[in-house]
């Protein structure tokens, strides 16, 4: 009689495994995000163009009608709108990571992540990371076209343009999570997109961007005065015109880090909510 297969010892099993680790799918899902975006090249290369042609429109319809003399000295409408336009540049991506979301949910993507052993809020914060890298991508263009082929030359010099680079995908990266917030509480593309320009239009005009606040009609000058991203856009003027910093930059990093949480909690909320 043929001896059956002897037992491993107890101490030769294989210890049990529980996951990967919070950092290694991360950086899986964000691998993921990125090659989302890789693979629809057209899409990819309309986004980069998208801001320089703001930019050459912007600054020559505005550019033609702006008194200079309302302006810091010795400053053109070039080098003032250009800061402004890195933080305006950023919501367009921010509106896209949270539609991407609803197709995913739309899709079965996310039905079929939440089957695997992951934490549940790292895709949103996937998501927010991928989605970051290629706003930045987006910025890094425009300036490079905005310097080298239209002769920007704001006072900061290179220094300022890469610290108000870097300001701006702090910012970015806040505003991100509102619309992930929407995304996962709304859950409908349509839905979606008219929240986002509902929020997006009065950001934007209702700032400093294009125009000094102090030039504006008194109530829109008040809203200005209280909008978010005039206080982003400032800091980053601050930065690439080399002008006094005061706590600018500061009240931007903080009204940013209060948005990130803020959002950040209320997006992974409504994303642990069933999909169905």
């Amino acid at each position: 009689m043929t001896p059956g297969p002897s037992l491993p010892d107890a101490g030769t099993f294989a210890p049990a495994w529980y996951g990967s680790s919070p950092w290694a799918q991360l950086l899986i899902l964000t691998q993921r995000s990125l090659k989302a975006h890789l693979a629809h090249r057209r899409t990819l290369v309309l986004a980069m163009l998208q801001p320089v042609f703001m930019l050459l429109l912007l600054s020559e319809v505005f550019g033609s009608i702006v008194d200079l003399d309302h302006l810091p000295d010795g400053v053109s409408y070039l080098d003032y709108l250009l800061p402004a336009l890195l933080v305006t540049t950023g919501i367009g991506p921010a509106i896209a990571s949270g539609i991407g979301l609803v197709r995913d949910m739309d899709n079965g993507a996310v039905a079929r992540l939440r089957t695997l052993p992951i934490h549940a809020p790292l895709l949103l914060f996937a998501r927010s990371l991928a989605d970051l890298l290629r706003t930045t991508a987006q910025l890094a263009i425009l300036l490079v076209v905005a310097v080298v082929f239209m002769g920007a030359d704001p006072a900061g010099g290179g220094v300022g343009l890469v610290a108000a680079l870097l300001l701006t995908c702090v910012v970015v990266w806040a505003m991100t999570w509102i619309f992930l917030a929407l995304a996962a509480w709304l859950r409908s593309a349509e839905a979606m997109q008219s929240a986002a320009y509902l929020v997006t239009f009065p950001l934007m005009f209702a700032s400093s961007a294009f125009v000094p606040v102090d030039r504006m009609p008194g109530w829109l000058e008040v809203l200005a005065i209280l909008n978010p991203l005039s206080y982003a856009m400032d800091a980053s003027r601050a930065l690439c015109l080399d002008q006094p910093l005061g706590a600018q930059v500061w009240s931007a990093l903080g009204a940013s880090a209060l948005v990130a949480l803020l959002g950040s909690g209320a997006a992974v909320w409504a994303f642990r909510r069933p999909l169905v």
